[in-house]
């Protein structure tokens, strides 16, 4: 028999290792999945492992067909069984309330719970029917317009335009028809409509987006309100999930910024959906380490940065390979 039919044999003979040959492959892609489904880290991991967890205990009664289809099956599913469970995702207690009827701020347009997602998605596999890229699929604001759309949309959405499912493989996964799949994506795409400025975005890791991010850092630890304004596009936004703020444009960005900045703090570049990301350190007033204090990730438009979005949950630090510390060097 071939390896996979063999592999496959063995898992649903019981074999536990065999299950992590076949699943290992998948797995990237899967959390992927639920992430851009449930805009959440945190919940994606934790749904996720539902999903293969499930899987486990009905490999026996998969047909053999398409592995990696059965699983979407799986996992899609449980994201919605999780996304009808509302009380599962209660609203924190204590959000502020900014309003206020200050100009610069407006309702957020982020959902609460949204969470970067730690990395570059150059690995994951999407299929000949898919309308976006890799990069544009797990992009922070794509994702987060994903959460403004009803689960079974959002689901049909991710599977067709993302994934690249056929309309027909679609339905099963979600068990429906092709028709009710067809409707739900005329309905998604209404409800997001693309980026208009795809070809602005500069290229990953290339010198022109390490250029931005570097003029960016520079202006900040100076306190040079003038090089923020000229870096922030006209309609720039900041916000700051899952505080219900958020400011506009260059001036009211740029004096937010620096009326919150420090004397002193440090920057470590990550990657965050694919985009360049910072991940703020402020020293402990009484020990020599510096403290993690979020994750910034920044949507670049050509020369200049067009969204910054701020994390604060110091647990979101290790997901980007740094630690909650770091030592001061003595002066």
């Amino acid at each position: 028999m071939p390896m996979t039919e063999a592999t496959l044999a063995l898992a649903q003979a019981g074999d536990g290792e065999a299950f992590r040959e076949l699943i290992d492959p998948h797995r990237r892609e899967l959390q992927a999945h639920c992430y851009r489904i449930l805009g959440s880290m945190h919940d994606a991991e934790d749904v996720l492992q539902e999903a293969l967890l499930a899987a486990w205990r009905s490999i026996g009664r998969f047909d053999g067909r398409s592995l990696r289809a059965w699983l979407y099956r799986i996992a899609t599913n449980r994201c919605l069984n999780y996304l009808r469970g509302q009380a599962r995702r209660p609203q924190p207690a204590g959000l502020p309330d900014h309003g206020g009827g200050r100009p610069e701020q407006g309702g957020p347009a982020e959902p609460w719970w949204l969470e970067p997602y730690p990395g570059d998605p150059d690995d994951l596999a999407l299929g000949p029917e898919a309308r976006y890229d890799a990069r544009e699929s797990i992009a922070l604001s794509f994702v987060a317009g994903l959460q403004h759309l009803p689960p079974q949309q959002r689901a049909v959405l991710v599977l067709r335009d993302v994934l690249g499912f056929p309309a027909a493989e679609t339905a099963d996964i979600l068990g429906t028809t092709q028709t009710a799949v067809n409707s739900a994506l005329v309905r998604a795409r209404a409800g997001l409509p693309p980026d208009p400025h795809p070809q602005d975005v500069p290229v990953p890791r290339s010198p022109a987006e390490a250029a931005v991010v570097d003029r960016f850092v520079s202006a900040f630890q100076r306190f040079d309100l003038e090089e923020l304004v000229v870096l922030l596009t006209d309609d720039s936004r900041l916000t700051m999930p899952p505080q219900p703020t958020e400011y506009r444009g260059p001036e009211s960005i740029a004096q937010f910024l620096l009326a919150h900045q420090r004397q002193e703090m440090k920057f470590v570049p990550v990657r965050a959906n694919g985009q360049p990301a910072l991940v703020l350190y402020l020293p402990d007033p009484s020990a020599p380490i510096w403290r993690a204090n979020g994750v910034t990730v920044l949507t670049l438009r050509g020369d200049q940065i067009h969204t910054i979005t701020r994390f604060g949950d110091p647990s979101l630090i290790t997901r980007f390979g740094c630690p909650r510390t770091l030592p001061k060097p003595g002066r």
